[in-house]
C-alpha cells in the first residue's frame, strides 16, 4: 500500500472574481463569480487524491457554514484530514480577481488562520507523519512549524518540501535554516526574497540556497517553463504552448504532478515533464484542480506536449 503525502497549510473558500472586460481603476467592470474549494496546500492534497494517491491535509477550517462545505468537498475527493483544526469563527477565504486573460490582477486573504498549526500541533500527531512518502508546507504556515517539519524530516529521512505560495510568505524563509530541505519550487518573484540581497543574479541565488544545503531548487520560470537544479545538475524544460483560461493553481498543479511522479519512481525530468502536463491541463480550465483526467489518461497526456 502507498504511503501518504501529507500536506501542511491553508485551506480556503476560493472565490473569483472574472472580468469580462479590461479592468480600468475606480469604474465597474461585468464579470462572472466562481466558488470552489482552494488554498496551495488544499489544491495539491484534492489534486493528487483524484489521481489515486493517497493524501493527509493538515489544515484550518472554521466552524461555520463554509467550514462544513470544506470538510464534505475534501470527503467527496478521497482527501483525509485526521489531523486538521476546527476553530471557532470563520473559514479562510482568499478572493482573485482575474484579468480577461486568465491572469491575476489582484487577491485578498482572510482568515487563514494556518498559524494554529504549531509545532505542539505537530508534535501530537507525529505518529501520523511518520507514515509519509513526503511532507509537503505551504508558506503560509508559521516558521517555526516549518522549522520543526524540516527537523523532523532530517530526523527521519522523510522528504521535505516547501512552497513559497507568493513573495510575502516566501520571504519568511530568508530567516530559516534551509540545510537538509529537499525541495523548495519558487518563480522567478520568489526567489529573490528567499536570499540575501547580495544574490542579485539568479545564479547566484540557485548558488546561494545549494550553499545552504537545500538539496533542490526548481524554479518557475512561467511562460518559458522552468529550471531544476541541485549539487549534480542543472536541466530546464519548457512549457506547453496553450491557450490559457485561468491561471489559478497552475503552481500547485505543477507540484502534485511531481509528486505524482516521484510516487510512481519516475527520474526528475520525467516528474518535470508530468508536472508541466498537469499544469497545462490546469491551465485550460477554470478553477485550481482538474477532474477530467485518470491518472493513467494524464500518464498518456505527457506524450501530446513532450513527444520523443
Amino acid at each position: 500500500m502507498l504511503k501518504p503525502i501529507i500536506c501542511v497549510g491553508a485551506i480556503l473558500v476560493d472565490e473569483l472574481i472574472h472580468a469580462q472586460q479590461a479592468i480600468l481603476p475606480a469604474t465597474t467592470v461585468n464579470a462572472s463569480i466562481t466558488k470552489t474549494a482552494g488554498g496551495v496546500a488544499h489544491n495539491i492534497a484534492k489534486q493528487l487524491s483524484l489521481l489515486d494517491v493517497p493524501v493527509q491535509l493538515i489544515s484550518v477550517f472554521g466552524n461555520d457554514s463554509d467550514g462544513d462545505w470544506l470538510k464534505q468537498s475534501c470527503a467527496a475527493a478521497g482527501v483525509q484530514i485526521d489531523a486538521s483544526i476546527t476553530k471557532e469563527g470563520i473559514s479562510g477565504r482568499y478572493t482573485g480577481v482575474m484579468n480577461v486573460d486568465g491572469s491575476l490582477n489582484a487577491a485578498f486573504l482572510s482568515h487563514a488562520a494556518v498559524e494554529l498549526i504549531t509545532p505542539a500541533h505537530l508534535a501530537q500527531h507525529e505518529a501520523l507523519l511518520l507514515t509519509a512518502q513526503f511532507i509537503m508546507a505551504d508558506a503560509n504556515t508559521s516558521v517555526e512549524s516549518m522549522d520543526w517539519l524540516l527537523n523532523f524530516s532530517k530526523r527521519t529521512s522523510i522528504p521535505f518540501i516547501i512552497e513559497p505560495v507568493s513573495v510575502p510568505p516566501a520571504s519568511k524563509l530568508k530567516q530559516m535554516d534551509l540545510e537538509g530541505l529537499y525541495l523548495v519550487t519558487p518563480n522567478e518573484d520568489e526567489l529573490p526574497v528567499i536570499c540575501s540581497e547580495k544574490s542579485f543574479l539568479t545564479q547566484l541565488q540557485v548558488e546561494e540556497l545549494l550553499k545552504k544545503g537545500v538539496q533542490n531548487i526548481w524554479l518557475h520560470n512561467g511562460k518559458q517553463g522552468s529550471a531544476f537544479y541541485n549539487t549534480n545538475k542543472a536541466m530546464t524544460l519548457h512549457a506547453p504552448d496553450i491557450e490559457v483560461v485561468d491561471c489559478t493553481g497552475a503552481g500547485d498543479g505543477s507540484l502534485s504532478g511531481f509528486l505524482l511522479g516521484k510516487t510512481l519512481g519516475k527520474s526528475d525530468e520525467d516528474c518535470i515533464k508530468l508536472a508541466h502536463t498537469l499544469s497545462a491541463e490546469i491551465l485550460q480550465v477554470n478553477g485550481a484542480i482538474i477532474t477530467h483526467l485518470s491518472q493513467a489518461a494524464l500518464l498518456d497526456r505527457v506524450a501530446t506536449y513532450y513527444p520523443d
